[in-house]
C-alpha cells in the first residue's frame, strides 16, 4: 500500500520547512558545490501552507554574484544548517528551479521572481 498524506499533513510539512528558512538562504551552486550567488528570505520566508504548498513571501536580490554556471540550489537556515538541495536548469531543462539563464556574471544581479515549496501527497 502507498503512503498518502492528508492535506492537514502535507500543510503541517510544507509549514515545518518554510518555517526554518525565515531569514534563511538560497545558495545557488556550480556543479563543484561553488557559490555562484545566493538570495535572502525575509523573516517570514513562507505564508502557512494551503493544500501542501506555500508561496515564498519576498526574497532578497544577490546585487553582486559571484559568478558560475549554477547547476543546484541549496536552502539554508540562518544558521547555515543546509535544509535541501535541488536542481537548476534553464527554461525547458526540467529543473527544480528554473533560471533563465544558469550562466551568471561577476556582479551580476540575481532575482527570485516566484518561488513555491511544496509537499506531495505521496
Amino acid at each position: 500500500m502507498a503512503v498518502t498524506l492528508a492535506t492537514a499533513g502535507r500543510n503541517a510539512l510544507t509549514d515545518a520547512i518554510g518555517g526554518v528558512l525565515n531569514s534563511g538562504t538560497i545558495e545557488f551552486q556550480t556543479s563543484g558545490s561553488v557559490e555562484v550567488a545566493t538570495v535572502t528570505f525575509g523573516a517570514d520566508a513562507f505564508p502557512g501552507a494551503s493544500t501542501g504548498s506555500a508561496t515564498a513571501n519576498a526574497i532578497t536580490d544577490d546585487t553582486s554574484a559571484t559568478g558560475g554556471v549554477v547547476t543546484k540550489a541549496v536552502w539554508k537556515k540562518s544558521d547555515t544548517t543546509e535544509m535541501l538541495t535541488c536542481t537548476v536548469t534553464a527554461g525547458g531543462g526540467g529543473g527544480d528551479i528554473i533560471m533563465t539563464s544558469t550562466t551568471v556574471g561577476a556582479g551580476d544581479t540575481v532575482h527570485v521572481t516566484s518561488l513555491v515549496l511544496a509537499t506531495a501527497a505521496s
